[in-house]
């Protein structure tokens, strides 16, 4: 009977600590999110906005870092001029850069 007692008394401080603990797991996700879901998502959009106005003889980087000039753009693929006469066709979305904009990205870093 006394274990019985014992074993009473101890289970409404266990339930209590539960609401603690959601409080703590909805923490951690508003501070995921602020910290890591949030800037992602603008990211992309400034990306998706770059891609969206890229203009014919505009100098650009792709994601595998190929530097060529904007010849012709398509619904989905864009024809790069990597050389003299050397031109490439590439998906829009492995443009990653405008080539100034890269630029002056590497002058700041430096």
């Amino acid at each position: 009977m006394n274990v019985m007692t014992v074993l009473m008394l101890q289970a409404p401080a266990a339930g209590g600590g539960g609401g603690l603990m959601w409080i703590f797991l909805i923490a951690m996700f508003v501070i995921m999110y602020f910290f890591m879901i949030r800037p992602q998502n603008k990211k992309q959009k400034e990306i998706a906005n770059f891609r969206k106005s890229l203009q014919v003889n505009q100098k650009v980087i792709t994601a595998g870092g190929i530097h060529g000039v904007i010849k012709e753009i398509n619904d989905s693929d864009v024809i790069l001029e990597i050389a003299s006469n050397v031109k490439i066709r590439i998906d829009k979305n492995s443009i990653f850069a405008a080539a100034a904009d890269a630029n002056s990205t590497q002058a700041a870093a430096k």
